[in-house]
């Protein structure tokens, strides 16, 4: 009996020496967690700025819609009238889909540049644009969105690559008028303010139209109040744009609380331009 009991610690013994070393050999074979690896495409797009990212989609966006133009040239020719509806529908659908200034030129550009000198490239540059924002509004009622965003695409180049023209508050202005048309409201307000800050003796009614949206389109009423007054100030200082003088100064005492709206016997007319 005794040499049975001895027998049977020696084999409870043994097995669990080889249990644990088992189990050590099991630990061993389990490889350690390695770090994911960002692959080197990833690494590289990190790398780039957003104004990178922005010119390549751009491009790609272009050569997408110059492609599918080649396409629909080619099958009209060659009288492929299945895949010419094809990529007209492909093309109509691409000219729908809103498109985005992922890079705002206005506030990348900042306050600080004076409209000051004439350049040729940028009279040129305006001038396209110009003749394009006209094509896209020949009809009253619809306009031509894609050819405005080209206008606005050519404004927003003379913007960038000549911040010294005498162009360069005109080309804000009417990208305001094209970015609110697309109703990117607090985009043409950044728009309308440099106007009047490159050109503090502009022309344009920079001050009411920023105001207007202010207060009518983003409800920031406090904003808007103080500049209708800065902008009735500089008609008292300069005599110009009096057509703006009655609708602001209503629009001065609804804000403060002077006159209230339903009061108003009529909606006072805002001026065109």
């Amino acid at each position: 009996m005794a040499r049975l009991i001895i027998l049977i610690s020696v084999l409870f013994s043994f097995c669990l020496v080889i249990g644990c070393n088992n189990v050590d050999s099991g630990r061993a074979q389990i490889l350690p967690t390695q770090p994911a690896v960002m692959p080197t495409a990833v690494i590289e797009q990190s790398k780039k700025g957003e104004a990178d990212l922005v010119e390549q989609m751009a491009a790609n966006r272009q050569a997408y819609r110059m492609g599918l133009e080649k396409l629909v040239q080619f099958y009209t020719k060659t009288g492929n009238n299945t895949k010419l509806t094809w990529a007209e529908k492909e093309l109509s659908q691409l000219n729908a889909v809103q498109q985005y200034d992922y890079i705002v030129e206005a506030a990348a550009a900042g306050p600080n540049l004076k409209a000051s000198k004439p350049i040729s490239e940028a009279d040129y540059l305006y001038n396209e644009a110009v003749r394009l924002e006209q094509q896209a509004g020949q009809f009253i009622v619809l306009k031509n969105d894609n050819l405005l965003r080209m206008a606005l695409d050519k404004y927003n180049q003379l913007i960038s690559k000549y911040p010294s023209s005498d162009k360069i508050d005109d080309a804000a202005f009417n990208a305001a008028r094209i970015y609110e048309h697309f109703k990117d409201f607090s985009i043409a307000i950044q728009y309308y303010q440099r106007v009047y800050q490159w050109d503090p003796h502009t022309a344009y009614p920079a001050k009411f139209k920023a105001a207007d949206i202010l207060n009518r389109q983003l409800h920031r009423r406090a904003e808007a109040l103080q500049l209708y007054k800065e902008a009735l100030a500089d008609i008292s200082s300069s005599g110009e744009h009096r057509e703006w003088q009655q609708y602001a100064e209503t629009q001065v005492k609804v804000l403060q609380g002077e006159l209230k709206p339903e009061d108003l016997q009529e909606e006072p007319i805002k001026p065109y331009k």
